[in-house]
């Protein structure tokens, strides 16, 4: 079995540089539901945040990759002045690409994999990706939304750790990573002050090997977060393959 861990980190695009139908579509709502002038900005503002969420407006800045049988990852990330020399954090590798140039990559490692794990993929990663690739004219190689259950699931395995650990859904809530790591003694990719949340904001100041550093926290965090749930709470079946 070969197991490759990955994430990705997403920017938005600027807000002054959508057309005025395109900023119309995706506030016409707010329009329709503010309360009020302050309730009316602040979502505003919320939404103007939230773009990179959408692949439709957002892109691809950083995309982690952690070969769990290898020990061996790789960062490929964005960065726009010019430097394009590779660079070492811990167990992985940080290379400069575009984004074109990272989803090429990427489909074309996955070839070589027959398992997969990411932390609310399903519900964000592998969509992003997927939809990302088709627009830039790159054709995945995989179908990592094939099947939401393990036993549904063909072309390889797609081990979504969100899904697992609250067991597709059974409990009240899903738990950010941040809280299985403290719960699980994992160190967290938050404990340095960084969130998803600073990832645009990080992006427009330049700061792009600031990015690539945390996710490969993240792609470290999610893989010691695998083992444990392949250890304690993976199926039999699994286990044994």
């Amino acid at each position: 079995m070969r197991t490759l861990v990955f994430d990705i980190e997403t920017v938005g695009e600027e807000w002054d540089s959508l057309d005025a139908t395109t900023q119309k579509t995706l506030s016409r709502w707010i329009d329709r539901t503010a309360k009020n002038e302050e309730e009316h900005d602040a979502q505003i503002a919320d939404l103007k945040d939230g773009l990179g969420f959408s692949p439709l407006t957002g892109s691809i800045v950083a995309i982690g990759l952690y070969g769990v049988e290898q020990e061996k990852g790789v960062v490929y990330y964005r960065r726009e002045d010019g430097e394009t020399d590779d660079l070492a954090e811990g167990a992985a590798t940080l290379k400069v690409r575009s984004e074109k140039e990272m989803l090429e990559d990427f489909w074309a490692g996955a070839k070589a994999y027959d398992t997969f794990v990411t932390f609310n993929g399903r519900g964000f990663d592998v969509p992003f990706l997927m939809l990302r690739s088709a627009i830039l004219g790159v054709s995945p190689t995989r179908d990592l939304m094939d099947g939401r259950y393990l036993y549904q699931q063909k072309d390889g395995k797609h081990i979504d750790l969100a899904d697992q650990l609250s067991f597709y859904g059974a409990t009240a809530r899903k738990p950010a990573l941040h809280l299985y790591c403290r719960a699980f003694g994992i160190t967290s990719p938050k404990e340095e002050g960084i969130t998803g949340d600073n990832v645009s904001a990080l992006f427009r100041e330049g700061k792009c090997e600031t990015i690539a550093r945390y996710n490969c926290r993240d792609i470290l965090a999610t893989m010691q977060l695998y083992k444990k749930w392949r250890q304690y709470l993976a199926p039999r079946s699994f286990r044994n393959s």
